[in-house]
């Protein structure tokens, strides 16, 4: 009888463990119950815009998401306009971002009360680079032939086309300024494709664009690299054009224009998302960065397929954070804080508007 009713103990034990545990995996797990967004904070055709619709795709061919995922640009005021929309969207786990490095730049130069903490951070799936770009035609053929040129000609001779205003682009043209010792027409345009299309037609005679924006027309023959602002050669020797590869490129270093610049290429989601959100969406990813298109995608495009995720993304994103402040400021591009209230002021009660 004793023996019966310690079997009878432990088999209740053992049902009531085995519910705990499944009732703690349940809790663990998520998916999307509704289509998911996708936002890019740029315009069309850019570096951005181009990996986001990749992974769009890669998702609906291979059958990652049961649910839908949909690209929305969201470009206004140099992206702000996408990152506020997702930090309205607490609570909202349909939501995706892909940020570059506005990120960090676009809320400083807008005055914006905008953190990268007050979104989620998810993965970082690469490093994009910067090359200096010529129109295919253009005399100059190396970086340094342009630098000469940038010394010898009156300021603001040379247009360089770049996207948005106060971020990425032009902070590499106003490192471009000093190496030159002079000062750059910047043309702002919406996006990495509209740039390149803008270079192609000559309405510029520089850009800064990223590999995978302007790769097209490179192999079309309309556009030029000179160089790459990295502390080392692109590693991709597959032939572009008949002549030549993405590592051919000299840095543009070694051509006397001291200028190192990469930019982020991550996934964050809503805030205060759940570990168990943040968990499905890098597994999706996982499987993304898995496919051999993926990683054809990643040397055509030239990127430093740089990945972080948990604390060493977190870890990443402060000291990429505090770097671009500090560029910011150099570059006279962060906005004035907003004066404090008075103490008078704070205490006298605002007036309705009628």
């Amino acid at each position: 009888m004793l023996f019966k009713v310690f079997s009878r103990a432990r088999r209740a034990a053992c049902l009531g463990a085995w519910a705990l545990a499944s009732a703690g995996a349940a809790a663990q797990t998520w998916e999307p119950t509704q289509p998911v967004e996708l936002v890019v904070p740029a315009g069309t055709g850019g570096g951005a815009d181009q990996m986001a619709r990749f992974i769009q795709k890669a998702v609906a061919d291979h059958k990652l998401m049961a649910q839908p995922l949909n690209v929305v640009n969201k470009s206004g005021d140099s992206g702000v306009e996408g990152l506020l929309y997702m930090k309205a969207a607490r609570g909202d786990p349909h939501k995706l971002i892909i940020t570059l490095s506005n990120l960090f730049t676009a809320p400083l130069a807008a005055g914006t009360p905008f953190s990268w903490r007050d979104i989620t951070p998810v993965q970082l799936l690469a490093l994009d680079q910067f090359v200096l770009w010529v129109p295919a035609d253009s005399p100059h053929t190396s970086g340094k032939a342009l630098l000469d040129a940038l010394r010898a000609g009156p300021p603001g001779r040379f247009k360089l086309g770049g996207t948005g205003s106060k971020q990425e682009d032009q902070i590499i043209s106003v490192l471009l300024e000093t190496a030159g010792a002079t000062r750059l027409n910047y043309v702002p345009l919406k996006g990495g494709g509209d740039v390149a299309r803008a270079l192609a037609a000559r309405e510029v005679d520089m850009t800064v664009n990223n590999p995978i924006e302007a790769e097209k027309l490179w192999r079309e023959g309309a556009v030029r690299p000179l160089c790459v602002f990295d502390g080392k050669p692109l590693a991709e020797r597959a032939k572009i054009t008949a002549t030549q590869a993405w590592a051919d490129l000299p840095t543009c270093m070694s051509q006397g224009i001291p200028v190192q610049y990469l930019m982020m290429r991550g996934i964050f989601t809503s805030p205060n998302a759940t570990p168990a959100q943040v968990a499905y969406y890098n597994g999706v990813l996982d499987r993304v960065r898995a496919l051999p298109e993926w990683q054809a995608f990643m040397a055509r495009g030239a990127f430093n397929a740089t990945v972080k995720k948990g604390q060493p993304f977190v870890d990443w994103l402060d000291k990429a954070d505090s770097f671009h402040r500090l560029l910011m400021r150099e570059a006279k591009f962060k906005a004035p804080a907003a004066p404090a209230a008075t103490a008078a002021t704070a205490a006298t009660p605002a007036t309705p508007r009628r």
